[in-house]
């Protein structure tokens, strides 16, 4: 018994003098690497206690598989970040951007030489900088158009009440008042359904899943031209470059128009080339995220070689883009127009914020996507001034000049009637209220 007992009374004193050894290795350095004494070796044998500083050593197999995941990663951050940088060089610094759109219903003006004189002499003195006069509208040119004409879309020629050319009238009296000119093509891929272009090339048109072939827009029903037909890219370079080429603009303006309602697509020749690319079907549904970028980068990369093509004519012609908030852009209309600027496909940038409340124009002007534009090109807000059946105040146009003056950005007008006669206030009111919008004279050197 007593040997029994001595026994189990040595096995808890080697035990407690372990756990001593232990502590006192862990809390002092100068004692956990003195010699271990023999009693020490035998309770604590190296193998048991002692780690390899060693790595395993991987594979072959596993080493080339570590060598390819690198190597994607590589190729992966490179191509994004050749992706992220601009395919043309910025043609233009950020500047204060004071513009009008003259539109088909200011027509009386354009075709008439001296009420034109009068409005550029007008503007000038307001200290306005810029004009965009419509060139594209309906299916239908302003201009004599050998492109239009050899399409056969158009029986008839716009010319002044003197016969001029009016876009030629509209270029050399801006040139005498020191003002930017920028045809703008307004209707991009839109055209009546009843127009020479839908009749004579039904097989240029679109569709929903539907089929149907129209949508409701601001100019009413209208079809829409299939982006992503060669046909119709030709056609629509065609007439933009003969515009850059025959006339001495500054360049050539596209709007919200020049883009697709995310609804369209559904036609024949696009569910074939989606089908050939991504091997299905397209979705049902016109909001899926994949057919929507799908559609959004078809329009990029027609955009890109539009740009290229452009500028391959006139190397300093400005590409300005007037389209809806970057989110909605993209959403309804597949436009992705924050690529298009990160890309360098735009040289300045006209966002329409179209809104009566004062706080919610503000929100809008100050999303990032537009101060993020502004550090990089000229920025301008689009203002409503109003409709025929939509007549805007003064006052309402004078608080949104004043806001987006105040975060550094432009202002350009919808459009030169409203602008100045159609109001609730006289004419001769509402164009001396003007005179305070622009304290400073702001020119635009050309390129």
């Amino acid at each position: 018994m007593n040997w029994f007992f001595t026994k189990r009374f040595s096995r808890s004193l080697l035990a407690i003098g372990t756990c001593l050894l232990v502590l006192l290795s862990a809390q002092a350095p100068n004692v956990a690497s003195a010699p271990k004494s023999p009693l020490e070796k035998q309770l604590n044998p190296p193998a048991l206690f002692k780690k390899s500083g060693k790595t395993p050593k991987k594979s072959s197999a596993q080493q080339k598989a570590a060598e390819a995941k690198a190597k994607a990663a590589k190729a992966k951050a490179e191509a994004e970040k050749k992706a992220s940088e601009p395919l043309f060089p910025t043609l233009r610094p950020p500047e204060e951007i004071r513009g009008v759109w003259l539109t088909n219903n200011d027509m009386t003006v354009l075709k008439d030489r001296r009420k034109l004189g009068t409005v550029m002499n007008k503007l000038s003195q307001l200290k306005f900088n810029t004009l965009y006069p419509v060139i594209w509208n309906s299916g239908y040119v302003t201009y004599p158009s050998q492109v239009a004409k050899k399409a056969g879309i158009q029986p008839f020629v716009y010319r002044g009440t003197e016969g001029q050319d009016i876009l030629a009238d509209v270029i050399a009296q801006g040139r005498r008042q020191k003002m930017l000119v920028i045809p703008w093509f307004e209707f991009g891929f839109m055209a009546p359904q009843t127009s020479e272009l839908a009749i004579n090339h039904p097989d240029w048109l679109t569709q929903q899943r539907n089929g149907k072939q129209t949508s409701i827009s601001a100019a009413g029903e209208v079809a829409w031209l299939n982006p992503f037909r060669p046909e119709v890219q030709k056609f629509i370079t065609d007439l933009v470059v003969e515009a850059v080429s025959n006339y001495d603009v500054d360049g050539i303006q596209f709007d919200d128009h020049m883009s697709l309602p995310y609804t369209f697509g559904y036609d024949p020749y696009t569910v074939a080339l989606y089908k050939k690319e991504m091997k299905k079907d397209p979705p049902t549904n016109p909001k899926d995220a994949a057919w929507t970028k799908w559609r959004a980068d078809k329009l990029t990369e027609f955009m890109v070689k539009l740009k290229q093509e452009i500028r391959q004519r006139k190397p300093n012609a400005i590409v300005s883009v007037s389209p809806n908030y970057a989110a909605y852009a993209y959403k309804f209309q597949l436009q992705d127009w924050h690529t298009w600027v990160k890309k360098g496909v735009v040289d300045e940038l006209i966002v329409q914020v179209y809104r009566s409340d004062l706080r919610s124009f503000k929100h809008t002007i100050m999303r990032s996507e537009m101060v993020e534009a502004r550090k990089k090109i000229p920025t301008a807000v689009g203002i409503l001034t109003g409709l025929r059946r939509r007549p805007v105040p003064l006052k309402q146009v004078q608080s949104q000049v004043y806001a987006a003056n105040e975060r550094g950005m432009g202002t350009v007008f919808f459009y030169l009637e409203s602008l100045w006669s159609e109001g609730p206030e006289s004419p001769d009111a509402r164009q001396s209220g003007l005179k305070y919008l622009f304290p400073r004279t702001a020119l635009r050197p050309r390129s």
